[in-house]
């Protein structure tokens, strides 16, 4: 239905578990792809980590995510039907996926050290319906040009509302004009833009035990503005002062009124 509404009548559309039993394939093999854009549920339980260990596929050969985070195992399909030397894929996940450990940072380090993980983009938080916790895009890329990565912190770019966040186009613009330049090789390392965009090396990232956590590669910290001392105690005296004339009125008051 979302297709059709959006103009494509020509989707081919499978109903069926992508992680248990994949539907779209061409014979006995599953389907490639050039892009894959994806918004899979966030932190899924229970999305069949026993029947994973058996894949025919061999989908998850970097690694089982746990039986109660499919984060990961949504992220290991997509790479896997991405067309090798060229396939990409965008997906929105949940911060957990940049930093937990175990199973899902193994794997994680491995999709690194492969030169597969592009770009990591952060999003506003209420984006969408059903969360508020702010989310990311990940970008995997198959035909990858440089070993360095992209982050970008979109987080504070949104028009806000009253339900619902709301990214406007000069937001979406402002992040796709970053990654596009990052792609075509404008940006070597360093940072980018101040606050919002930096590219990591991977001796970078491996310095940081490859968590992708985006604050540890963009600072984002914002210097408070210095409290003058002087002008404060004054400001205090003078409240202190107007309080002991209240006080004054107040006893005055009721005294009149036999208290």
């Amino acid at each position: 239905m979302n297709m059709f509404l959006h103009g494509f009548d020509n989707a081919t559309i499978r109903w069926g578990d992508t992680l248990r039993t994949p539907k779209l394939r061409e014979g006995d093999k599953l389907m490639k792809f050039d892009t894959i854009v994806a918004n899979p549920p966030f932190s899924l339980d229970k999305w069949g980590a026993d029947e994973a260990e058996h894949d025919t596929d061999n989908r998850f050969w970097r690694g089982i995510p746990p039986k109660s985070k499919g984060d990961w195992a949504f992220i290991s399909h997509m790479i896997e039907v991405a067309y090798e030397g060229r396939g990409k894929a965008g997906i929105v996940v949940p911060h957990g996926v940049l930093f937990r450990g175990s199973s899902e940072g193994r794997i994680r380090r491995q999709t690194i050290e492969e030169n597969l993980l592009e770009a990591v983009i952060g999003l506003p938080a209420n984006l969408f319906f059903g969360t508020g916790i702010p989310a990311a895009i990940v970008i995997f890329n198959k035909g990858k040009k440089t070993d360095n990565v992209l982050f970008i912190d979109a987080s504070r770019e949104y028009e806000s509302g009253k339900n619902q966040n709301k990214l406007r186009p000069e937001d979406i613009n402002h992040m796709v004009t970053t990654y596009r330049n990052f792609v075509a090789g404008k940006f070597s390392s360093g940072v980018v833009e101040e606050k919002y965009a930096c590219v990591a090396t991977p001796a970078e990232i491996a310095e940081n035990d490859y968590n992708l956590n985006i604050p540890r590669y963009v600072d984002t910290f914002e210097e408070e503005e210095e409290i003058d001392i002087q002008a404060v105690q004054q400001e205090i005296d003078s409240l202190e002062k107007e309080l002991k004339a209240v006080q004054q009125k107040m006893n005055e008051y009721l005294k009149e009124l036999g208290y």
